[in-house]
């Protein structure tokens, strides 16, 4: 949960997400929907599938114990090779070092490394730096002690070299270059997207389809999209076998995601009541409003259903 979302935000969803699954087992048989029901806000879903991936590659691989070689830990589904140092280091004081952001960051100040770490060169310049540091002894309170030495002292915005212990070698802070260090991806103009979704209701109830597992919001519950608002009639008719009674255009709201944006423009469609919908299946509900949701749902689709039960 940590690898893209602040500490402040997890808590909850952690706290929750332990309640409904205390260990491997529960995870193993719990659906795709449950995992996904509990991860609803955090984004990034891949790392959801890849949790409930993992969770049951260790029961049918490992006996249900988690492996404790880096081999077949690097192995599972959404574990890197700083994620499998990590784990290794802390949980078992083994000797592996870790480079995420926070060690990225004290790394390339300390010895003022030029470039973005996301540059092959500069990443296996700062491997062989984090290598380097790594003790012999007390490796789990060294690999805490410098990821929480970026977290809170050596932070991206506004570092307090005032209260950080390595300022007598820093080589950035000797040359007052802190803000410099690590360098930063050059700029890059994200593209904006266009869909309409459809918000198609009757009797209190919203239908809704389940994404495709690969891709943005991969295996969530959502509003079925039109890149055409045209072809709305023939949709319905085609989808749900119904004819619209009402249609009410919305604003336009934009989400972001990492590498684009997505104007969404929403279309809330009544349906008659003498239309002959389709029936519930695996990949298609019609969703009451107001109950618990069926599975994961992105939080636009969840802003966009709250809308409608306001309405």
């Amino acid at each position: 949960m940590l690898q893209q979302t602040q500490v402040t935000t997890v808590i909850p969803y952690y706290q929750r997400f332990i309640a409904a699954f205390p260990d491997i087992e529960s995870l193993a048989t719990a659906t795709g929907d449950d995992v996904l029901r509990l991860w609803s806000g955090l984004g990034y879903y891949a790392r959801a599938r890849n949790l409930h991936r993992t969770a049951c590659l260790i029961r049918e691989r490992h006996g249900g114990v988690f492996p404790n070689l880096f081999d077949e830990i690097i192995e599972l589904p959404g574990i890197g090779r700083s994620t499998a140092g990590a784990i290794l280091s802390l949980a078992l004081n083994e000797r592996y070092p870790i480079l995420d952001g926070n060690v990225k960051r004290v790394l390339a100040r300390f010895h003022a490394v030029d470039g973005w770490p996301g540059k092959t060169a500069v990443s296996r310049q700062l491997w062989a730096l984090a290598d380097e540091h790594t003790p012999h002894k007390d490796i789990a309170a060294y690999t805490q002690a410098i990821m929480d030495l970026g977290a809170t002292v050596c932070t991206r915005g506004s570092p307090n070299c005032n209260l950080c212990p390595l300022t007598d070698g820093c080589s950035a802070f000797d040359h007052d270059a802190v803000t410099r260090y690590p360098g930063r991806r050059g700029p890059k103009k994200k593209p904006l997207r266009h869909t309409h979704m459809v918000l198609a209701h009757i009797d209190g109830a919203v239908y809704l389809e389940r994404r495709p597992a690969k891709g943005i919001w991969g295996g969530l519950w959502s509003l079925p999209e039109l890149a055409d608002e045209n072809d709305l009639n023939q949709w319905c008719k085609r989808e749900l076998n119904a004819r619209p009674a009402e249609l009410d255009r919305w604003h336009t709201m934009r989400h972001s995601f990492t590498h684009y944006d997505l104007d969404i423009q929403p279309i809330a469609v009544r349906l008659s009541a003498q239309s002959s919908t389709v029936r519930d299946t695996e990949d298609r509900i019609w969703y009451e409003i107001g109950s618990p949701p069926p599975g994961g749902m992105a939080t636009p689709v969840s802003k966009l259903i709250q809308t409608l039960r306001n309405r």
